[in-house]
């Protein structure tokens, strides 16, 4: 039997530390070689970009692709811009297991990520976080990142004071203080920990704003080898960690931009995530490296979160079951 899962179904059992924790331990799983994440290619139809996102981990006895749709246009209808279905399959017997909407498990996997980057990464008395874009995806690296440091005070930038105050309403509960500042270059420079959350196509961060012991979780841009969110300086003055190396010099502009403009090179992002959490490489040498933190996301990452839904949810009999083979 496949499982479908609709948003209102992972909305009822996605538990947000179980996705932290599950993210975490994929990408060391990845440094070890027991799960495996291909470049995605992509397809271009038109003005939109479809992204089939591939992974296999034995931890997970599965594989998923997650295909990602890219659509600008969609803003102008009132729908989401990026649509997504992830796709299950065992590794046991090659049945299709699952079939979850991935709008929820994209940002809430995306932030976890960001969060496990940044318990790896930032300061340990990190206690400003700054937000570029104040969207949902903010209010979920909000969320993430107050897990993992001891956080005081949220700065936040956006083009819209309406956003603004639905970020500040939605991350009430959690008891910190929320600045609105007047430009991402205020952000910046007031930051421990700064988190770009934009699908700007121009650099909306320079690295002339950094500071030292700065860690940046660059994630918002799409996968598009056009678009970016920080600039060549940035990549220059951060101490890179990305979360696939084939994944980030075939999708992230602000890799292949800073490399096309002799601000970096290659070998400038050759270390993956995974490998610093599990001591293979080097992360912060000492408090006033700047690091930074450049993902465009991976299937890895969705298919971790999908077996926690796909069990939680058979466990407490949500969802719909169908027979594919009937």
């Amino acid at each position: 039997m496949t499982l479908i899962l609709s948003h209102s179904d992972v909305t009822a059992v996605l538990d947000r530390g179980e996705v932290l924790a599950a993210v975490e331990r994929a990408h060391a799983d990845l440094a070890l070689g027991t799960a495996f994440v291909p470049a995605p290619p992509a397809m271009a139809l038109g003005g939109a970009a479809f992204v089939p996102m591939v992974a296999a981990a034995e931890s997970a006895g599965a594989a998923a692709v997650k295909l990602l749709a890219d659509l600008p246009a969609n803003r102008a209808r009132g729908l989401p811009v990026q649509r997504s279905v992830i796709v299950v399959t065992s590794a046991a017997d090659g049945a299709c297991e699952a079939l979850i909407d991935g709008r929820l498990v994209t940002a809430v996997r995306t932030a976890a990520a960001s969060a496990v980057a940044t318990k790896h990464l930032a300061r340990r008395s990190s206690s400003i976080l700054g937000v570029i874009g104040a969207g949902n995806l903010a209010v979920e690296h909000t969320r993430a990142i107050a897990t993992v440091r001891a956080l005081e005070t949220v700065l936040v930038w956006s083009r819209s004071a309406a956003t603004v105050d639905r970020f500040r309403r939605a991350t009430a509960d959690l008891g910190l203080e929320v600045r609105a500042l007047d430009s991402p270059q205020a952000v910046t420079r007031g930051a421990d920990v700064l988190c770009t959350l934009t699908p700007s196509r121009e650099p909306i961060v320079h690295g002339a704003w950094f500071g030292d012991g700065l860690h940046v979780n660059a994630v918002g841009a799409p996968p598009r080898a056009d678009h970016r969110e920080v600039d060549g300086e940035a990549m220059r003055r951060g101490r890179v960690v990305v979360d696939s190396v084939g994944t980030t010099l075939t999708k992230s502009g602000d890799t292949l931009l800073a490399i096309a403009e002799g601000a970096i090179t290659q070998d400038a992002v050759s270390t993956e995530l995974g490998e610093v959490i599990t001591g293979r490489a080097v992360g912060r040498r000492d408090d006033r490296d700047i690091t930074l933190f450049n993902s465009v996301g991976i299937g890895l990452q969705d298919l971790a979160a999908a077996r926690l839904l796909i069990d939680k949810a058979r466990a407490n009999g949500i969802g719909t079951e169908v027979d594919l083979t009937a």
